[in-house]
């Protein structure tokens, strides 16, 4: 009987390729499901974009060295991932740099220290990747050589999803030097406890957010956080 079954099995292993081969309806994933280390932050993104580069992506967002102790210490309290829709992954692409046009989603999560915890706020949360409101704008303004210039702000929603969470959505362009005019998508939560800052960022340029919005949409959507128990 275990034997006979086997065979069926093996037998169904080998004939379910071969049908993929003539039939329609085989076809892989749809999208990947990307999940914080801890199981509370998720969400999904077209299977066919690339995960980028860790080390690359931490120095492009953070300026630091990926092997000095500053690092080591900020990977103790963020994690961050990227995915890149272009055929060759990068972290240049975070603000639209020789991307052919094609989309970018940066997502992390920070743990905050307890002398952090209090200091949040929303604007906090909307300035979580790029400077949002205008005195951070202003701020960076200053620094020579700052690529972002020509902010528009095209939405801007408080989000209270339940569970304790609360958070952000906001949707804004800059004109980047090199790039053009790039829409940015971003939805930031704080978690019930005011542990951990849970955020999403998706880049394309202005045409192409125009053009892909439903997709875009369809991502930050599936951007979750459950509710931390202790």
């Amino acid at each position: 009987m275990k034997r006979s079954r086997a065979r069926s099995l093996a037998v169904s292993a080998g004939v379910v390729p071969a049908l993929c081969g003539v039939l329609t309806g085989c076809a892989g994933p749809e999208f990947t499901y990307v999940r914080h280390d801890d199981g509370h932050t998720y969400f999904k993104v077209p299977a066919t974009w690339r995960k980028v580069d860790q080390k690359e992506l931490d120095r492009a967002t953070t300026g630091e060295d990926p092997e000095s102790a500053a690092a080591r210490l900020r990977r103790r309290l963020v994690w961050s991932i990227g995915y890149d829709a272009h055929a060759e992954p990068s972290a240049g692409h975070l603000l639209g740099h020789g991307t052919g046009d094609e989309p970018f989603v940066f997502a992390k999560v920070t743990t905050l220290l307890p002398e952090a915890r209090d200091a949040v706020s929303l604007n906090g949360m909307r300035n979580s990747v790029i400077p949002v409101t205008e005195p951070l704008r202003k701020e960076y303004a200053q620094v020579p050589g700052y690529p972002l210039t020509g902010f528009e702000l095209l939405a801007d929603e408080v989000l209270q999803p339940g569970d304790g969470l609360r958070g952000v959505h906001v949707r804004f362009n800059y004109a980047v030097r090199g790039a053009g005019t790039q829409t940015f998508d971003l939805t930031s939560y704080l978690a019930g406890d005011g542990g951990q800052i849970s955020t999403l960022l998706i880049r394309c340029s202005a045409g192409c957010y125009r053009r892909r919005a439903a997709e875009f949409d369809r991502i930050a959507h599936s951007f979750k956080v459950k509710r931390l128990t202790g």
